[in-house]
């Protein structure tokens, strides 16, 4: 029995680190790839983006992790020489943290609400926040366009922040957290004098610490990354944020796209780190009150 569990946990660890380094082998490649020089970079993969006729590769690619001579020439250029890459940057920081306070706020109030409001009524809607958050964004741009237009915010940062300040998402996993706190905890405070507020700040919110950084990164890495919703409901491409100015750098500039994107996951990489533990604990955590 115990060469079978040996054998079981041995094979499970090799899956593990399979996938693992399959799924990080992206991200290693773009940082590495980043201090290459331009020429090195079209030898390597000047096939890849190349226009061509038919649409296919000729050639096979050069997967190349370690440069031949290591070089910054690359963000030097998209740092000082070309300020537009900064304004990009600047401007994903200025959509996205609005969006990570206040959606986290907004689903703190209403997680807490659908804790302590019992009824047919509260049911009815938090299904509704369920259907809501099953639904992609794309589903959903044409409404944020319409409203956005009907607002008079089209093409501003507010027809970006408002929609994801109440996203749906933050509201169900904080509920289901919230309800796992021990109703006896709060009959215990309303007892010693407590009113709704002192339970909700003093009770709830430092029960919910975890799930709340939990919350805050996902929907950090999550509005970050967008592209869809700049595209549709920001028109101005100055207003746009780096996710989307990426997406659009062209054949000539591979080597700084690996340099921008090298630093545009600079921040997700620390904020992960970071609350690492956290995020683990906030979606693993059963809820229950430690002593």
């Amino acid at each position: 029995m115990k060469k079978k569990r040996y054998f079981g946990r041995g094979a499970m660890f090799l899956l593990c680190a399979f996938f693992a380094v399959a799924f990080l082998l992206p991200t290693v490649l773009t940082i590495t790839n980043s201090f290459m020089s331009e020429s090195e970079i079209n030898a390597n993969y000047g096939m890849v983006f190349s226009t061509t006729t038919g649409g296919y590769v000729s050639e096979k690619v050069n997967l190349k992790f370690i440069p031949d001579k290591v070089t910054l020439s690359q963000y030097i250029t998209g740092l000082v020489k070309s300020p537009e890459y900064l304004l990009k940057f600047w401007n994903s920081v200025i959509l996205v943290v609005p969006i990570v306070i206040f959606q986290v706020a907004i689903a703190s109030v209403a997680a807490y609400s659908f804790t302590r409001w019992r009824g047919k009524i509260r049911s009815g809607i938090f299904f509704f926040y369920v259907i809501l958050m099953l639904m992609p964004y794309q589903v959903t741009l044409v409404p944020n366009y319409l409203v956005s237009n009907w607002l008079g915010i089209l093409n501003t940062r507010w027809s970006i922040i408002f929609p994801g300040m109440f996203a749906p998402f933050s509201v169900f996993l904080l509920t289901k957290f919230m309800r796992r706190i021990p109703y006896s905890l709060i009959e215990a405070a309303k007892v010693d004098g407590a009113g709704e507020w002192d339970i909700f700040t003093k009770i709830c919110l430092p029960q919910c610490r975890s799930a709340l950084y939990s919350i805050a990164i996902l929907v950090f890495i999550d509005y970050w990354n967008m592209v869809e919703q700049p595209l549709i409901l920001l028109q101005d491409a100055d207003s746009q944020p780096l996710s989307v100015f990426l997406s659009s750098i062209n054949a000539g500039e591979i080597g700084l796209a690996f340099a921008m994107a090298t630093v545009y996951m600079i921040p997700s990489l620390l904020l992960f780190l970071h609350g690492e533990e956290y995020l683990v604990e906030g979606i693993a955590n059963s809820g229950s009150v430690k002593g």
